[in-house]
Parts: structure tokens; sequence; C-alpha cells
């Protein structure tokens, strides 16, 4: 499960040595990116709470997204 960012790789193999489902790890990562891609590619370790609950108000407002699955 190669991706081509390092965040993403590091998440990968930190989910994967816990032992999370190959399943779970894809889900992760497709809902990780997603939020990055929102926000213009910024990296998460420079973004807040502002910037995830703006992300869940587009998933609930824009994009249909059930609270259960956010």
């Amino acid at each position: 499960m190669k991706t081509k960012s390092p965040f993403l790789n590091h998440i990968t193999e930190y989910m994967l040595l816990r032992q999370y489902s190959l399943r779970t790890v894809s889900t992760y990562l497709k809902w990780i990116s997603s939020f990055i891609h929102f926000h213009g590619k910024r990296h998460p370790s420079s973004m807040g709470d502002n910037e995830v609950e703006q992300y869940l108000e587009h998933l609930a407002l824009n994009a249909d997204v059930s609270p259960r699955t956010q």
C-alpha cells in the first residue's frame, strides 16, 4: 500500500504495525487524503480544529455524508 506521500506511507505503516485490517487502512487513507485535498494539500500538522470543522461541515452539507460515517 505505498503512496507518493511520505506522510500517508507513515500512517499506513503505523496502522499495519498495530494490525489494522487492510480494508480499514484503505478507508482511513481515503478520508485522510480527502481531508488534505479539501484544504489545498496543506500538511495536517499545519491545521487545527477549525479546518476539521470546515471539512466535517462540507461533508454534511455538500457531500451528503451521514454523521455516522463522519
